[in-house]
């Protein structure tokens, strides 16, 4: 049986060039994103700042919640279920002052070292911000903690007070030299320092994602504002296994890290965030499966479907339908397996170009890097011929119970049937859709995830009744094209086979583009609602500690004042804890300088506030004690006092701004909202020469939400490129399948100008039922979407951009539609085949 799938493939290769070119590029589109996503998952930091010890104590690094469920059962036993979920901290906890000379006590421990690590802002002489490789941040120490490293001096000395020393790779990028003075910025408070020498790890100038600033041991405590040490590094002679047993009392709560967990221990501030990255590549891989499984199992049945008259030739010289059904099979099986040796390599290309993309955009660190690993190439290989397999052997099941008869006749159709199933798969896939529109809140932070979600579920509703709703399209769209219009309504299988790429190739992408720009264009009213009440917006290179920014307020003139400190909070829900962006707010004068749109209650300084989403989240009531986490793992109770609803661009929550200071290691104003009288920013200049004072009205929106358009976007592009490639393959496949078709149009006399002309009505039919299928499913989800973000229906959004993609996906099917026609009705190359 392989043997003869084999000798057919081999002896038809140009009938299965489409399903061939539909496997590779489905192989290569998995593989790509399964490359993505594995990468990033297994992505580890790179570099161990605690190298040189042999085990590591550190403060919290994240919040772990436990939940119990006790399930009785017979004969008086129960069943008793944990499950410990954790969500990572923006910031560090910190450890006992003591902590570092009682290990250094313990038995087989030779010295101690406590490493205060805190987020630094430094700016060199003429003004110029001060940042490592790929923009990394830099981070303050005690020189002590030098040695865990270890750096070494390279030029200078150990730095005294009011001195610092940087790595070298620093002092090259900011061309700084001993002697030359820093200005050091942290929640504390500005100072300017003298450096007082040069060091480096060996063998390097520095390590990769951070810059390092060592400041005399007895500055740190008041620079850093911290109460003890983020981490203690242990030094010994015994075993790191015994020296974690040995400390493990010492320590208590906090962790005992040996080995490559070691890492682990070091300011979460100073390591490549890929939390971001794992949800952006989870919906890449997302969109990449569903459209390459879409795709290829369409292609595959429409090339089962060109093969009905030599099916039912076999049947008639003996083959059983069982028999067809495995020869199909083991064909499309061989073919995917082919294609997958190329598409292997296409997907490590691919998974490089799309990464390199989006570290341009800024959604992944500039230290992630794609790594090819054969596990996932393999999957990838095996998905898209399982995939081709399964819709050869499904596509199959109808045709091979085609009449031997048929195999006599010129046109050969399979039998009807599989109506029922059709339907309630397409009934099941529309009541999901509907569920996930109606009861997930779409305005929250799985919007738009949800919304691709119920896209995929309308697509494979259309997909199952494909056949029925393109006959009752092309009865009514196809009544004034004549003959053609005839052919497309007795041959609305094939019409629908090639219809439905083209409606997933516009609905997809434009529910995407409609979607995101939506969410940025209400993020960018918002934030200009927010900030109308101010005057001016001030924002300060790096951050403004916060005591500057209570000067900054008492400028004379100035009425009203928002200081705004971005941060993370967690919050619990059922044992689960979520992390949500939120702003330590400082409000001083008689008039205000932000609004937040308020739903309910009042801001107080001692409660909190939550945005009008969250709250309906966690079902909260203006009044409630809610409990919080904060960025070094602290635990606050604090009362709910308020509830907005201007939350895009800004965040879910809004604390008192000295409690975000106290406990988040950057702790600085990112940006202030004025209200001041004609004249005062003269004064504020004056004063502060180095804030960015700028007017309101001409206050760019937020840049967060430009990132996420372009995120956002380029899946959009990734998206396209892949559908628009299956919409030209599918429709030369079903141009190369009507050959005999036409050749026996042009004995009876047709012209070559006239099966132009039919060919290209035809394919107008075509791609009107195709746009008007996917401006229907475009509608349903932009529509909802759009209600839940603000209550107003709209269906374009942004007309120009809906107008595009209709006008785009139109030219290029009416392209892939006629184009393989016309180069088929060349009389040499037809008449070859007649």
């Amino acid at each position: 049986m392989i043997r003869l799938a084999i000798a057919t493939l081999r002896r038809h290769r140009g009938a299965y060039a489409g399903t061939f070119v539909a496997a590779l590029l489905a192989v290569a589109l998995l593989a790509g994103g399964g490359l993505l996503l594995f990468s990033v998952l297994t992505a580890k930091p790179p570099a161990d700042r605690f190298a040189a010890t042999s085990a590591v104590v550190a403060g919290e690094r994240q919040i772990s919640l436990e939940t119990v469920t006790t399930k009785h059962k017979k004969e008086g036993k129960t069943k008793v279920k944990r499950k410990v979920k954790t969500e990572r901290l923006t910031g560090a906890g910190t450890l006992p002052a003591d902590l570092a000379g009682r290990i250094a006590a313990m038995p087989g421990v030779t010295a101690t070292v406590a490493d205060y690590a805190f987020p630094v802002q430094a700016t060199t002489g003429n003004g110029r911000p001060l940042r490592g490789a790929d923009d990394a941040p830099v981070i303050g120490h005690g020189w002590a903690s030098a040695v865990l490293t270890p750096y070494t001096m390279k030029n200078g000395n150990k730095p005294g007070a009011g001195e610092a020393v940087i790595d070298a790779d620093l002092a090259a990028r900011g061309h700084v030299a001993v002697g030359d003075e820093l200005r050091v910025t942290t929640r504390t408070g500005a100072r300017t320092v003298r450096i007082s020498g040069i060091a480096a790890p060996a063998g390097r100038d520095g390590l990769p994602a951070q810059g390092a600033l060592f400041l005399a041991d007895a500055d740190v405590a008041a620079v850093s504002g911290l109460p003890g040490p983020t981490a203690v590094g242990i030094f010994g002679t015994a075993d790191p296994a015994q020296i974690r047993a040995t400390v493990r009392a010492a320590a208590g709560a906090a962790d005992v890290l040996t080995g490559a967990d070691r890492v682990r221990a070091d300011l979460p501030g100073a390591l490549p965030d890929y939390i971001g990255p794992i949800s952006i590549f989870g919906f890449v891989i997302g969109i990449t499966a569903f459209a390459a499984i879409f795709v290829l199992t369409g292609t595959v049945t429409l090339s089962v479907r060109q093969r009905l008259r030599e099916l039912a030739l076999l049947r008639a010289i003996g083959a059983t339908p069982k028999q067809l059904r495995r020869i199909l099979g083991l064909e499309s099986a061989v073919l995917a397996a082919v294609a997958a040796l190329p598409a292997a390599p296409l997907g490590v290309l691919f998974a490089g170009v799309v990464a390199a993309r989006f570290q341009t955009l800024g959604a992944v660190p500039a230290q992630f890097e794609v790594r090819a690993n054969v596990p996932v190439l393999l999957l990838a290989a095996a998905a898209g011929i399982l995939v081709t397999f399964v819709a050869a052997r499904i596509a199959g099941r109808r045709a091979v119970r085609i009449a031997p008869t048929q195999a006599l006749v010129e046109t050969a159709t399979a039998p009807t049937g599989g109506l029922v199933v059709r339907v309630l798969a397409a009934l099941v896939a529309t009541a999901g859709a509907v569920a996930v529109l109606t009861f997930v809140p779409l305005d929250g932070p799985f919007g738009m995830g949800m919304s691709f979600i119920s896209s995929a579920l309308l697509l494979c509703a259309v997909a199952a009744t494909g056949p029925l709703l393109v006959r009752l399209l092309t009865t009514i769209v196809a009544r004034p094209f004549g003959l053609a219009g005839l052919v497309a309504r007795a041959e609305y299988r094939r019409v629908s086979a090639v219809a439905v790429p083209l409606v997933l190739m516009f609905a997809i992408n434009t529910v995407m583009l409609l979607n995101g720009a939506l969410s940025s264009r209400l993020a960018g009213q918002e934030q200009v609602a927010r900030s109308a009440p101010a005057t001016a917006q001030v924002a300060a290179a790096g951050g403004l500690p916060l005591d500057a920014a209570r000067r900054l307020a008492a400028v004379p003139g100035v009425t009203g004042a928002a200081a705004q400190l971005p941060t993370r909070v967690i919050v619990a829900q059922g044992g689960k804890p979520e992390d949500y962006p939120a702003q330590g707010l400082l409000v001083t004068g008689t008039d205000a300088a932000l609004d937040l749109g308020v739903v309910a209650g009042a801001y107080t300084a001692d409660g909190f506030a939550a945005s009008a989403a969250l709250v309906r989240q966690y079902n909260w009531n203006v009044g409630d004690l809610v409990p919080l986490w904060l960025p070094d793992g602290q635990q606050q109770q604090l009362r709910l006092s308020m509830v907005y609803g201007r939350s895009r661009g800004f965040g879910d929550l809004v604390l008192p701004a000295d409690l975000v200071a106290a406990h988040d290691p950057r702790g600085l104003v990112r940006t202030a909202g004025l209200r001041y009288t004609p004249g005062t920013d003269e004064r504020i200049r004056a004063e502060f020469p180095g804030l960015r004072l700028t007017p309101t009205v001409d206050a760019a929106p937020p840049g967060d939400a430009s990132n996420q358009q372009g995120a956002w976007e380029l899946m959009v592009v990734i998206s396209l490129g892949f559908t628009a490639i299956a919409v030209v393959n599918t429709f030369a496949i079903a141009a190369t399948a009507r050959r005999r078709e036409y050749a026996d149009l042009r004995l009876i006399g047709a012209t070559t100008p006239q099966l132009h002309r039919l060919a290209g009505a035809e394919a107008v039919v075509t791609v009107l039922v195709g746009l008007l299928l996917g401006a229907a499913v475009t509608g349903i989800v932009v529509g909802a979407f759009s209600i839940a973000q603000d209550g107003v229906f709209r269906v374009f959004v942004e007309p120009l951009t809906y107008a595009t993609m209709a006008g785009g996906v139109a030219a290029l099917g009416l392209i892939a539609g006629f184009l393989p026609t016309r180069l088929m009705l060349r009389r040499r190359a037809l008449a070859s085949r007649v």
